[in-house]
């Protein structure tokens, strides 16, 4: 079995910056109460001409760019979304013809906020059998199109965004070290689009604060390493008060955690490449990190990977 890693990086976060100022104006909230009990100041809504695929297709681009790697090169397309273009074709399918990406296959997975997560896992087990060399992954989420805007608990945590990340076979010692994928379908209606996003939460805040801690502890336990060992934080950026607890389990300090929820808000699967992506360009991932990446989601999902950064 081959080591798998992630070879580079892209993210897509363009568009109409929306503040809590302007939320004020038509939701019965503060800027106050929502940077207090999210961490959020803004998020960014994309232009009425942007779909999902649009994003995807820019933070690809970006994202092989990152890692020397061709379009044609790639054997398989894999998109975490929840929002796609269509409920068919897929965003893969639709980007992978974009790109010119002739020899690969493509499928989406629906994972929430979890997504991308999923997706690294999956390629790196192509990728670790040798039966593909390159595989893009993207987490891409347009939830303003599913946000309530007359439900203030949710309204203010959403925004649009992707990110994007090229697996392939890597060094041995560096690559994927250990992952964990989990549903609880008990819980699956605490979070739900009917059409609109409705979600439950007092339940997804005990759940997410339970399972982001439990899910890294696990993590570091499969590749026998310890909380000292961890080098970087990335969680799904949701909620700065879950982020917290994660990061205060693994007992690292504030600087080793990736924060870009008040910028962006919660963009679902596109939130963890997205804060890889902010957190490379700051020189807080290194080669040879310990990188460890953690989300959570409806369904409800989540899921976890450890790996060491680098080729």
């Amino acid at each position: 079995m081959r080591q798998a890693g992630i070879y580079g990086i892209g993210n897509y976060v363009e568009g109409r910056e929306v503040t809590n100022k302007e939320l004020e104006q038509f939701l019965e909230t503060s800027d106050e109460w929502i940077r207090t009990r999210t961490g959020i100041e803004r998020r960014i809504f994309t232009d009425e001409n942007v779909n999902t695929s649009d994003m995807a297709y820019f933070a690809a681009v970006r994202a092989l760019e990152h890692a020397e790697v061709k379009a044609e090169e790639l054997d398989l397309i894999i998109v975490a979304s929840v929002t796609g273009d269509y409920p068919f074709p897929s965003v893969s399918s639709l980007i992978q013809e974009r790109l010119g990406a002739n020899h690969a296959g493509a499928m989406d997975i629906g994972a929430a906020c979890a997504g991308f997560v999923y997706g690294v896992a999956t390629a790196s087990q192509f990728v670790a059998t040798g039966n593909y060399e390159r595989i893009l992954v993207v987490g891409v989420e347009q939830l303003s199109k599913l946000t309530d805007f007359e439900d203030r608990n949710t309204a203010v945590l959403f925004g649009d965004g992707a990110g994007a990340a090229v697996v392939g076979p890597v060094s041995e010692n560096r690559g994927l070290l250990s992952f964990e994928l989990g549903s609880d379908g008990s819980g699956a209606m605490h979070i739900k689009a009917d059409p609109k996003i409705y979600m439950n939460g007092r339940e997804v805040f005990k759940f997410a604060v339970r399972q982001m801690g439990d899910t890294c502890i696990n993590l570091l336990e499969k590749a026998n390493l310890k909380k000292d060992d961890v080098d970087f934080l990335v969680p799904h950026q949701a909620n700065i008060r879950i982020m917290e607890a994660a990061r205060q389990r693994l007992e690292l300090p504030k600087d080793k955690m990736a924060a870009v929820v008040h910028k962006y808000g919660n963009t679902s699967a596109a939130s963890i490449p997205i804060a890889l992506v902010e957190e490379l360009n700051r020189g807080k991932i290194k080669d040879g990190d310990l990188v460890v990446m953690v989300g959570f989601g409806s369904g409800l999902v989540w899921g976890g990977i450890a790996l060491r950064w680098g080729r």
